[in-house]
């Protein structure tokens, strides 16, 4: 593996520092992680669910609706979301009625309201996972949550601002050339692979993983 500087050196020469900079996705702190609700991140979860195969715009612009339809996503009353009451939904010409992604709320509600109990809310609860574990943060979101696989859990994550590096097609291509992975990591053993590049690349640099990750991306990829 490349130093991460020499890798940051090459995105700079396709894209220069303002727009390499530009593309950098904010994270949030600990204390912006736990100001959010537990209603924020149902809300951000369910977005995160929709907005999968579909244009974001189209999504984001039809949030308002979701947010009065769903009773601002308080999680306690989302948990108990009736079939009856999904039907009714699924009438809604202002939301985007598809039946399989709104069963996912009261799931994602009871996990919601499951973190809340354990560990006082979700923010506490996200702030205080550590990023040289971030994918044992996507698995734990996968097994305990609906529709979180894949790269679902990582997209919320990004979403509500938690430090995480996402497999893009780009990051995806650097890390193969990094020698890191032969192929899109999925497995457990590859995934593990991948965090221990992040994390030797955070060592040398003390950048956000976010940051690293996007930086990757832009040491393959040419503006277009």
């Amino acid at each position: 593996m490349e130093r991460f500087e020499r890798i940051r050196e090459r995105a700079l020469e396709r894209w220069g520092e303002g727009e390499l900079v530009q593309r950098l996705p904010r994270v949030s702190t600990d204390d912006e992680l736990v100001s959010l609700s537990d209603s924020d991140y149902l809300s951000a979860i369910t977005r995160r669910i929709f907005r999968a195969g579909l244009k974001h715009s189209l999504v984001d612009s039809k949030w308002p609706a979701f947010e009065e339809a769903l009773w601002g996503f308080k999680p306690e009353a989302l948990a108990l979301l009736s079939e009856e009451q999904i039907d009714q939904l699924m009438q809604n010409r202002d939301l985007i009625r598809h039946r399989g992604k709104l069963r996912t709320v009261p799931v994602n509600a009871q996990m919601v309201l499951d973190i809340a109990a354990e560990h006082g809310s979700v923010g506490r609860f996200l702030a205080q996972w550590p990023c040289n574990d971030i994918t044992g943060l996507w698995r734990w979101l996968a097994k305990r949550g609906a529709h979180l696989g894949g790269s679902s859990g990582a997209a919320f994550l990004r979403m509500v601002g938690k430090d995480t590096f996402m497999l893009s097609n780009d990051v995806v291509t650097a890390l193969k050339a990094q020698g890191v992975v032969d192929k899109a990591p999925t497995s457990q053993r590859d995934l593990a692979l991948v965090q221990q590049a992040f994390n030797g690349w955070q060592a040398q640099c003390g950048r956000p993983l976010s940051e690293i990750s996007m930086t990757l991306a832009c040491s393959v990829a040419s503006p277009r």
